[in-house]
């Protein structure tokens, strides 16, 4: 984060996502990739991913929850601030944005990682499935996406861990 802030000039807002904010929270040691959305991007953002990548030797993916599932609304408010670095503040991607996008996916990482996620408190079964519901109707949108297997999923998540 300090490196990223001091390769860029201006205000941005960074969000991390995925195997970044399972490595923040401690609930994985190690990542494959760095996933993570910038809104609105710094000035020179893209030419210091590119230099960190390869200094840190690291996957960067410039990636995102609403690149697979309709954005939640009031995500960018249930973003939880990370840090400030320079003039870049750093949050977790919305939790509920993560867990709905993997458990759209599917694989068992994601399951795990959205199991991680509750037990830690971070997100709670009745809101998830309120959220859900909220985008329903745009999945419509989102060709890849069977909207029947993507409730079923979110419902068996759900109908698992109830206490």
């Amino acid at each position: 984060m300090t490196a990223l802030a001091a390769r860029t000039k201006g205000p941005g807002r960074i969000y991390l996502t995925g195997g970044a904010t399972a490595l923040l929270h401690r609930w994985r040691l190690n990542t494959l990739d760095i996933d993570l959305k910038a809104a609105p991007e710094p000035q020179g953002f893209f030419e210091a991913i590119a230099i960190l990548k390869d200094q840190l030797d690291v996957n960067v993916e410039l990636a995102a929850p609403d690149q697979f599932i309709p954005p939640l609304p009031g995500w960018q408010e249930r973003s939880v601030f990370i840090a400030r670095h320079g003039t870049l503040d750093f949050h977790h991607y919305d939790y509920y944005s993560q867990a709905l996008a993997k458990l759209e996916r599917g694989h068992t990482r994601d399951l795990l990682d959205v199991r991680a996620m509750l037990d830690r408190h971070m997100i709670t079964l009745p809101r998830l499935q309120e959220f859900f519901a909220a985008i329903e109707l745009e999945l419509i949108r989102y060709p890849a996406i069977t909207p029947s297997v993507f409730r079923e999923q979110v419902e068996n998540f759900c109908s698992t861990f109830r206490p």
